[in-house]
């Protein structure tokens, strides 16, 4: 573990991966919320735990470095489920790639309990982790300009889900109609940093929301 000094009253803590990550981002949520950590923002990243609006940085930055990491906890509440039709432009891709037919990678996308490490690139994006390492598929060698909202996409060791329309280069194989950012509702995210998730197949002709 690294802890690195951000401006005056930030902390950047750099770790060797993201169940570090995640471990971190727990465990700092933990002690903030019974009152023995005064932390402003945690913000968790693929290998980084970002600290803002830290009192005594100083101090807490040896303190974390002095500490052990404890496992990732379980999560309380339920699990998020999205409906999903297994119907991606680059579902036979992901298939060949993974030297299994494309309904075998359906079964075994579904099959996965996932948890969001950390969100980004666009408002309600999470990315799940979840899937073991062989499962990896690399990004598109040339990302769409667009990619319709409610695509399920796998890219590195990452599965997402596209809030909105936008531009990118992971691989789709599937899609949803469940509403991931609604700036009326309260969150507007449905997803957020540990949030379980699992993805629940529907008929590929049936409504996916």
């Amino acid at each position: 573990m690294r802890v690195l000094p951000a401006g005056e009253d930030a902390l950047l803590v750099e770790v060797a991966s993201g169940e570090e990550a995640q471990a971190l981002h727990a465990e700092l949520l933990r002690r903030r919320a019974e009152g023995s950590l005064r932390i402003g923002e945690i913000v968790p990243a693929a290998r980084t735990v970002l600290l803002d609006g830290v009192s005594e940085p100083a101090r807490v930055a040896a303190e974390l470095s002095a500490r052990d990491l404890p496992a990732v906890p379980p999560r309380a509440g339920g699990t998020v489920e999205i409906p999903v039709r297994y119907d991606g432009p680059d579902l036979a891709e992901v298939a060949a790639h993974w030297g299994v037919s494309p309904g075998e990678v359906a079964r075994i996308h579904a099959g996965t309990e996932f948890r969001v490490a950390f969100c980004g690139f666009a408002p309600g994006f999470g990315y799940l982790t979840g899937l073991p390492p062989r499962y990896d598929v690399p990004r598109r060698p040339t990302p769409r300009t667009a990619v319709p909202a409610g695509s399920v996409a796998l890219a590195g060791p990452y599965t997402g889900v596209y809030p909105r329309s936008s531009p990118g280069g992971w691989q789709l194989i599937g899609t949803t109609g469940l509403v991931l950012w609604d700036h009326t509702r309260v969150p507007a995210a449905l997803l957020s940093p540990g949030t379980r998730v699992r993805f629940v197949p529907v008929a590929t002709t049936g409504p996916a929301a």
